[in-house]
């Protein structure tokens, strides 16, 4: 949660680009938690979920109009993410890394292990995706979605 992640940044005093003590990026970080609740978040588990889980439960696919609506609702709120939040920047709060660009992307991994590669055809996305592998470490980044990236497997 959201509240247990600034909980930690501000317990175990972790480097000030995690969230900035500078209130305008501070903002800009609580801006992007705030606004992704109801847009990356909502929108790309409810594609993960209605993609991967309801067809592994029920046994059923997935009819294609459905995952048409879902998929065009998530591309929405991908291109404000890249417009309002992005822009030109390399990160959220612009050239370092916080807290804002590690959740939007671990949300934003939802959908791409329900095999839509939301970054296939967005190259500012896809950049700012590297950036952010980059910044934590490739090899971790990669163990903490290995059990999601084969989820469909299942």
């Amino acid at each position: 949660s959201i509240a247990i992640l600034l909980y930690l940044v501000q317990k175990f005093k972790t480097p000030d680009h995690w969230y900035p003590s500078d209130l305008q990026k501070r903002a800009r970080v609580d801006e992007y938690l705030s606004w992704q609740h109801v847009n990356i978040r909502a929108k790309g588990s409810k594609l993960f979920l209605t993609k991967v889980m309801l067809p592994l439960i029920t046994g059923q696919p997935l009819p294609p109009e459905k995952l048409e609506f879902l998929t065009e609702d998530l591309n929405i709120a991908l291109k404000q993410f890249e417009e309002k939040f992005l822009q030109d920047k390399p990160f959220i709060t612009g050239s370092e890394i916080s807290l804002a660009d590690l959740v939007a992307l671990v949300e934003l991994m939802q959908p791409v292990c329900a095999g839509y590669d939301l970054f296939e055809e967005r190259p500012k996305l896809r950049e700012w995706r590297r950036r952010v592998e980059e910044a934590v470490g490739k090899e971790l980044f990669q163990e903490a979605h290995k059990d999601i990236m084969n989820v469909k497997n299942l």
